[in-house]
């Protein structure tokens, strides 16, 4: 019997370990089937929970792209509306400088007809006047001449008169009437 006993107990033990075997089996197949359901539901979780916060993320991206692009957007406008108004500055300022160097070439064309009028009657009043001085000397000349010639005939009628006879006193004083 000792060697039946040999391969009885082993049996019987491995029976026993077989049972026990078997439903810790069963509980470790339940339990590790749980443990990967909730596994797989944390993985469901976490990638649930992982699409959402990509989600939100995107949503985000695109609200701050969407802001940025509009805030881009505005400074363009801005940027674009001032170098219009620079411009219009720029136009308007031309504009203003360019009437006003017409009207002052137009002053300066008058001016210098102006000028050359005002010439042209200093050279007429020049000559006017050198012509009415050379009158005036002329009647000075024509005056000296007419007294010289005054003169010499002044000069004339008293050599005349002093070589004429009648003009001579006598050389003895005619006596004194007799009272009657």
């Amino acid at each position: 019997m000792k060697k039946w006993m040999y391969l009885i107990a082993p049996a019987i033990m491995m029976a026993g370990f077989m049972v026990v075997y078997f439903s810790y089996v069963e509980k470790a197949h339940a339990k590790e089937a749980a443990q990967k359901a909730a596994i797989e539901q944390e993985k469901k979780a976490a990638e649930e929970k992982k699409r959402l916060a990509e989600a939100k993320a995107r949503e985000d991206a695109k609200k701050r792209q969407d802001e940025r692009d509009e805030e881009e957007r505005k400074k363009a406008k801005e940027k674009a509306d001032k170098q219009a108004a620079d411009d219009k500055k720029v136009r308007d300022a031309t504009n203003e400088f360019l009437a006003k160097g017409k009207a002052a070439e137009e002053k300066g064309s008058q001016l210098q007809t102006q000028l050359e009028n005002l010439r042209k009657e200093k050279d007429r009043l020049s000559r006017e006047t050198f012509d009415i001085a050379k009158q005036v000397e002329l009647a000075r000349i024509a005056r000296r001449n007419a007294e010289l010639e005054i003169q010499r005939m002044t000069e004339m009628i008293a050599r005349r008169a002093s070589d004429s006879s009648m003009t001579r006193p006598p050389a003895v004083p005619p006596a004194p009437a007799k009272a009657q």
